[in-house]
């Protein structure tokens, strides 16, 4: 397939899939030989099926038959964004459970709050990263969590 189909990689010593990067909806795929796909990169629901139908045609055209309409699954939501304020890190570290922070390694703290099932990055400019959820309500619904407990540190 790697050598019939445009913007794929395969190399089997690395990685057991092919990869395939797909230019609108920006969006990049993994194909399995079992026959799964991973696609990541896709913003909503849309894009992720817009990106599935365009895997479906490229292969289709190197007489790859699809018969079945596949299931899409969401395993993981990743969001970013702001909360608007500087943090302090090194207390946060001290003070929150679950958090890991090595500033030599890596910016930000890393927070897992196990109840919402999500894990957050947390930078000092206030700039956070949410991953772990399955769904928009679950990434509301943890930043929620967060909020409230950035809000008892003192």
């Amino acid at each position: 397939m790697a050598a019939t189909l445009s913007n794929t990689e395969y190399n089997p010593e690395q990685f057991p899939g092919l990869v395939i990067r797909i230019k609108e909806p920006k969006t990049s795929a993994l194909i399995f030989s079992s026959g799964k796909i991973v696609c990541t990169g896709a913003r909503t629901m849309e894009k992720v099926q817009e990106a599935i139908e365009k895997i479906i045609q490229s292969l289709e055209k190197i007489n790859v038959k699809i018969t079945i309409k596949p299931e899409v699954k969401i395993q993981n939501v990743v969001a970013s964004g702001s909360i608007g304020m500087d943090l302090n890190l090194n207390t946060l570290a001290m003070k929150l459970d679950n958090t890991e922070y090595e500033p030599e390694q890596f910016p930000g703290l890393v927070y897992k709050l196990p109840e919402a099932k999500a894990t957050f990055l947390l930078f000092s400019n206030g700039k956070v990263v949410c991953t772990g959820t399955k769904s928009e309500k679950e990434v509301h619904s943890a930043l929620d969590i967060l909020i409230e407990n950035l809000k008892k540190i003192k």
